[in-house]
């Protein structure tokens, strides 16, 4: 009887193993990934016209990305364009999920180290899911778009066939096998500080990748291409397309050994993942290891000295509370160390160069004023004590009217700096008045409408991870509050942009200088507008932006 008993549990354990082994699992991934999103739109009209935007949005981009490459079907250097083109998608694919994550659970493998699942089925199921959403969408109409503009002859058609799914595929296995291998990382201390390193990183690439696209404009002409396309057509999962290119020209050698490159490639990277995976899987998280002990507050009050300018009241509370998030939470030190590289890079870069205007300077403005942008999401769950405090339009006029002040202390000072260093780098003093103006207008405008887009279109920023920056199913949300808020900024402040394109068209600089006070008058009205209007939608709307910011 005792060993029957005993045996009973072992038993029991291998049953639920063989059937746990005997289950594909790929379909109920695939569904909770549909599921997941489809979910994420209840409840919420402007959630799904958020959403169903941004897929029109991003359909329209890869159709009128389609048409370029089709157009480039017979050009002579259409092989190095289309391979350099899958290369950078690749490298898309590696670093852009890692930086700005969407948070989808079914990509997130320490959701899943309690569950009994092996790796090896794990990673087909997570490969599949990775596959639905608007990202793999895209990228397919480029891989498609990629062959059909070099594809040529019955070869040449066989390797596109063949050239879209490895692609694809490896394009999104590298993302996950890239981020299974760094996801303990993403999520310690050490991510922490990566995620402000890569905002620095971000804003130098993005310069670097304007500058060669101004150069390759200078120079002339695609050939300039070759010596690169030469090269990456033998890294995979470019190899796919050059495949294709080879194929076509004849070289059926040259094709199979890129094929033979691109499925090994891909091949080892899955049994990487799957390593990474299972090493995930059996050995503890180290994260939790207690950290060292914080500095002892100072005594006396000195925790709150460096804020005497700012007013002994709510407004001035509230303010030194975003201030101190800008300072301590690296996700918001992140978002402003990108913003405030951007706005000095790309400004003075172009004045070295010698082919920048004094109005790049606006740049600076407009990074920043994309902060003001979910600013109830930015204080995750812990806004449910700031929304205590708001009963009436009045509270949430001054809570926005802080919140304004805070980011104008930072932004209007070094608004001025990068406009006065273009100013002396282009050797245009006169221009100064007039692009500060313009500037201002625009950041003020940014404020009024990115007070209209916190209350419209509040979304969660995740606190689990470094470089997850929007809650699953939110991410349409907050592509249609970045995008409609860029497009309303412009439309506020195009009497300004209207006045200075007259003056510079005219040939009249010398009366741009009307811009400065007229700018700084119109910045401070759109801003006071904006959170005039934002208000009443902040007390109306109070619980579904509690609900919204809370997700993550």
């Amino acid at each position: 009887m005792s060993t029957s008993v005993a045996s009973t549990p072992s038993a029991s354990a291998a049953q639920a193993n063989a059937a746990t082994a005997s289950v594909d699992i790929t379909p109920i991934f695939v569904r909770l990934k549909l599921s997941l999103l489809r979910n994420g739109l209840k409840g919420s009209s402007t959630r799904k016209a958020a959403y169903f935007s941004a897929l029109a949005f991003a359909l329209v981009i890869a159709f009128l990305a389609t048409l370029g490459l089709v157009a480039l079907r017979g050009n002579a250097h259409a092989g190095a364009v289309v391979v350099l083109l899958a290369a950078i998608t690749a490298l898309c694919w590696t670093f852009v999920p890692l930086f700005f994550a969407t948070g989808d659970e079914t990509l997130d493998p320490t959701r899943l180290v309690m569950l009994p699942l092996r790796p090896r089925p794990l990673v087909r199921a997570m490969l599949a899911a990775s596959l639905v959403g608007i990202g793999p969408l895209f990228t397919l109409c480029l891989a498609v778009g990629s062959v059909i503009a070099v594809a040529r002859g019955a070869a040449g058609l066989v390797a596109a066939v063949l050239a879209v799914p490895l692609l694809l595929v490896g394009c999104v296995a590298l993302a996950r096998a890239v981020a299974t291998a760094n996801v303990r990382l993403l999520t310690s201390r050490k991510g922490r500080d990566l995620a402000l390193l890569s905002g620095l990183l971000i804003a130098i690439g993005a310069q670097a990748a304007n500058f060669a696209a101004q150069r390759l404009v200078e120079t002339g002409g695609l050939d300039k291409l070759e010596p690169a396309g030469a090269v990456v057509r033998w890294l995979p999962p470019a190899t796919a397309i050059g495949m294709v290119d080879s194929a076509s020209e004849g070289s059926y050698g040259i094709a199979a050994a890129q094929l033979l490159i691109t499925v090994a490639a891909l091949g080892l990277l899955l049994r990487f993942w799957e390593r990474s995976l299972t090493k995930l899987m059996v050995t503890p998280d180290g994260s939790t290891i207690e950290a060292a002990k914080e500095k002892k507050k100072p005594a006396n009050g000195a925790a709150g000295r460096g804020w005497s300018l700012l007013p002994d009241d709510r407004t001035g509370a509230a303010a030194q509370r975003v201030l101190r998030y800008m300072m301590r939470d690296p996700k918001t030190k992140s978002a402003w160390v990108s913003a405030l590289a951007l706005g000095l890079i790309i400004p003075v870069v172009n004045a070295v160069q010698g082919a920048g205007s004094v109005y790049l300077a606006c740049f600076a403005s407009g990074m920043l004023g994309l902060q003001m942008y979910n600013q109830f999401g930015q204080d995750t769950s812990a806004f449910w004590m700031v929304a205590q405090t708001i009963s009436s339009t009045r509270d949430a006029y001054v809570e926005l009217r802080a919140r304004a002040l805070a980011l104008s202390l930072v932004t209007v000072p070094f608004t001025v700096l990068v406009a006065a260093v273009t100013a002396g780098l282009l050797g245009d003093w006169a221009g100064f008045p007039g692009a500060l103006g313009l500037a201002l207008a625009l950041l003020g405008s940014m404020l009024c409408t990115g007070a209209l887009a916190s209350a419209h279109l509040a979304y969660s920023i995740p606190t689990d991870g470094a470089f997850k920056s929007v809650a699953p199913g939110q991410g349409a949300l907050a592509w249609a509050a970045l995008i409609g808020g860029l497009l309303a900024s412009a439309l506020v402040s195009s009497p300004l942009i209207a006045l200075a394109v007259y003056f510079s068209a005219t040939d009249q600089k010398s009366l741009a200088w009307i811009l400065l006070p007229l700018g700084l008058a119109w910045g401070t009205l759109a801003t006071w507008a904006g959170l005039r209007l934002a208000a009443p939608v902040v007390v109306r709307k109070l619980p579904e932006i509690l609900v919204a910011v809370s997700k993550g």
